[in-house]
């Protein structure tokens, strides 16, 4: 993933700008094209996090493994409605947590989207 995103951002304008001011290979690499191909990474890396939370379950049940997955499938057989939906209000939580931590890694990386937020 990181090297298809970095192979399509190497062909931008501003790393054949980067170039022609003549940073070495290294410098337009690492500060020009590795950082804007990091976008759609952490996008990634954010949406397998809630595919793992979600597969818990699973997980848990197969490898008889004590968990918030396994425990919320449990419940689910002894009708402990308040118990699910602590455990479902706990992974929600959770997922939310992580994409605000994903949103603010958008801002480290992309200086275009940190001007925007202080705009407002």
């Amino acid at each position: 993933m990181t090297r298809s995103s970095t192979l399509e951002v190497i062909n931008e304008d501003y790393i054949i700008t980067a170039k022609a001011k003549g940073l070495s290979k290294r410098q337009v690499l690492w500060r020009h094209a590795v950082r804007n191909a990091m976008i759609p990474i952490i996008t990634v890396i954010g949406l397998q996090f809630g595919g793992m939370l979600g597969g818990s379950a699973v997980t848990e049940k197969v490898f008889n493994i004590s968990g918030i997955g396994s425990y919320i499938v449990d419940k689910q057989f002894i009708p402990d409605i308040p118990s699910i939906m602590g455990g479902v209000v706990y992974t929600a939580i959770t997922i939310s947590l992580i994409n605000v931590i994903i949103d603010v890694l958008y801002a480290f990386f992309d200086p275009r989207i940190r001007t925007k937020m202080k705009q407002y």
